[in-house]
Parts: structure tokens; C-alpha cells; sequence
């Protein structure tokens, strides 16, 4: 560890203490995979909801995790930095995957994710062909898509990216920024409204591609723009999936992000299959910061009325933080 991660004696006894319960090195470990609710740790571990509070209640003021609300829920996620986390990762590093507690908590892990992300795959299939309509948040589709081409901008680009691209709406939004543009989604269903929306359409630079977020069939460094539309409050992993999008940019390439401000709408989870209800200015922006990106604008979009189910839409837009490469057209940078 470097000067800023050093660590005096005694918190480092504090730390290890805090660490060195099996229970708790468990929770670690699990926690390390992504962010889970005290109702998915106790599933995976097969202890009581009192038990693993009280230890995640030890972990949180150890400085090890962070813990933030989501309606009723409330998510836990490994601390995003200090020198207890990295001491903490360097203890769970040394650890041996093949060891069979380990390896049981990480099976049920992917058992649960897996449940999870069939919900909402299920979901998206049953209404691809009315997704347009079923999205729409309060805010009309025509003031987010308004201010999202005035924060991106006319400047002309070679690649253009949409993750999650549904119905292919954003392709054809900025169909006449791009070059080359690429659609990916997980859903072949969706895919198929997609492909049959751009032909309609007339649009022939675009392509439509099967694919992971979290694992894209795409070389890196080859985006200049790269949109996430209403899709990280599905995703078990939305910081993944950033960190996925950013390795997608070429340098000095943008990321434009559009999604939930934090609401109360406990229905969603069932009705919609919606995961996360929403997303901070601050925990998008630490992933953003943490893949690599500077943050340039945030813009909350507040519907008219002020009804219980309103919800606001924020479009978040970073920029990779590497110089373009000598030869390649700078984007303009928004002043």
C-alpha cells in the first residue's frame, strides 16, 4: 500500500478484529461481487436477518462497507475506498476461491442473480413491443430526449454506442450525429423491435447486436459516445455495467447515462422488475469516478405534477479522462 493507505497499529488491530470472524470475512467477500440487501446475505448464508445485521452493523463502523436506502430497501456494498477497505481486499485476496464455504456463498450468489436477472429478461420479452409506451416516467420522452441531445451536442462522431438499446429509439435519435452506430441488448425480442424500427426508419449505419452488458462483444477504446437509457435500475450490477461502458470509450470519449432519481415506488420491483428504485447524484457519481470518467453535468428532468407516483429522470454525462489520440477529431468540449 502506498503513503495514503497507511494505517497505525491500532486500527489496524480494529480492522482485523472487525475482518477476522468467519461470518463476517463472508459477508466480505460477497459484498466484494457487488451490492446485496440483508434479505439476499441472509439467503445466501443461511443465517438469521438479526444476526447478519449485527455483523454488518460491526463491519459498517469498521469502515469496511457502506450501507444506502432504496425505498424500503436498504443495499450494502463493499466501502469504495479509505485504507480499511484496502487492507480488507488485500485479506480477501489471499483467500482461496476452492474453499468450500466459499465456494457453497458464491454458488448461491449466482443462483440468486441468476433468478433475478431471468425476471427481468422475462420481462422485457413479455412487453418488447409496447416498451416505448410502458417507459414513459412522468417526464415526457420528448423533454429527456430534448435536453439529452442538447447536453451531448451536434459535433459529428465516427462510433456511437447504446447499451440496453430497447427499441433502438436513441440510434435514431442521433442518427445524424453518427458514422457508425451499434445497438446492443440482451433480449432478442427487444432486438427484433429494434432492427424492425431502423429499417423503418431507413437507417443503415446502425447495427443491432445480442450481447451482455456486463460482458460486451466489442473491442475497447472504440466509442466516442456511449449511451445507457433507462436500463441500471434493472441490473443487479449498474456499477458493472458502467465500468463495462466506460472500457468502451475511446479517449476523451463522453457517457451519458439516463435514469431513476431515487423514489419510493416499492410496486416497481414486482410489477416492472425493477431492481434499484433509482440512483443518486452522489453513488452514480462515485462510479462514475471509479471507472475512470469525469463527471461534466448532471440535470434532474421533474415531471409537472407533483402526484405520489412522479418520478424525475437525471441524466448523468462524463467524460473519459484520456487525451484523444494525435489524428483523431476532439469532441467539443462543453464549456
Amino acid at each position: 500500500m502506498g503513503d495514503a493507505q497507511k494505517l497505525g497499529l491500532d486500527d489496524i488491530v480494529d480492522i482485523l478484529k472487525a475482518a477476522g470472524e468467519p461470518t463476517r470475512l463472508r459477508l466480505l467477500a460477497l459484498l466484494a461481487h457487488g451490492d446485496l440487501t440483508v434479505t439476499d446475505l441472509t439467503d445466501i448464508l443461511g443465517q438469521s436477518q438479526p444476526r447478519i445485521s449485527r455483523h454488518l452493523k460491526l463491519l459498517a463502523e469498521a469502515g469496511l462497507v457502506d450501507r444506502y436506502q432504496e425505498g424500503a430497501w436498504a443495499f450494502f456494498r463493499l466501502s469504495q475506498g479509505g485504507a480499511a477497505v484496502a487492507l480488507a481486499r488485500q485479506l480477501l485476496d489471499t483467500a482461496d476461491g476452492a474453499d468450500a464455504v466459499l465456494a457453497r456463498d458464491d454458488e448461491r450468489l449466482r443462483v440468486l442473480k441468476k433468478v433475478r436477472a431471468d425476471k427481468a429478461q422475462a420481462y422485457f420479452s413479455r412487453n418488447a413491443a409496447d416498451w416505448d409506451v410502458m417507459r414513459r416516467l412522468h417526464v415526457s420522452d420528448a423533454e429527456v430526449e430534448a435536453k439529452l441531445a442538447a447536453m451531448i451536442g451536434t459535433e459529428p462522431v465516427d462510433a456511437f454506442l447504446d447499451l440496453g438499446t430497447g427499441t433502438g429509439r436513441i440510434l435514431q435519435l442521433f442518427e445524424g450525429l453518427y458514422q457508425r452506430g451499434v445497438g446492443v441488448d440482451a433480449s432478442r425480442d427487444m432486438l427484433a423491435v429494434a432492427r424492425a424500427n431502423l429499417d423503418r426508419a431507413g437507417i443503415t449505419k446502425a447495427s443491432i447486436r445480442h450481447g451482455d452488458i456486463f460482458n460486451l462483444p466489442l473491442e475497447r477504446d472504440e466509442f466516442d459516445v456511449v449511451t445507457i437509457h433507462q436500463v441500471l435500475h434493472f441490473l443487479e450490477e449498474p456499477e458493472a455495467a458502467i465500468a463495462e461502458a466506460a472500457r468502451m470509450l475511446a479517449p476523451g470519449g463522453r457517457l451519458a447515462i439516463i435514469d431513476l432519481a431515487p423514489h419510493g415506488l416499492e410496486h416497481l420491483r414486482n410489477d416492472h422488475a425493477h431492481i434499484r428504485l433509482g440512483f443518486s447524484h452522489q453513488i452514480l457519481a462515485d462510479w462514475l469516478e471509479k471507472a475512470g470518467l469525469a463527471v461534466e453535468e448532471i440535470v434532474d428532468l421533474k415531471p409537472a405534477h407533483s402526484a405520489a407516483d412522479a418520478l424525475t429522470v437525471t441524466i448523468w454525462l462524463a467524460r473519459d479522462r484520456r487525451e484523444p489520440a494525435a489524428g483523431k477529431i476532439a469532441i467539443r468540449r462543453r464549456s
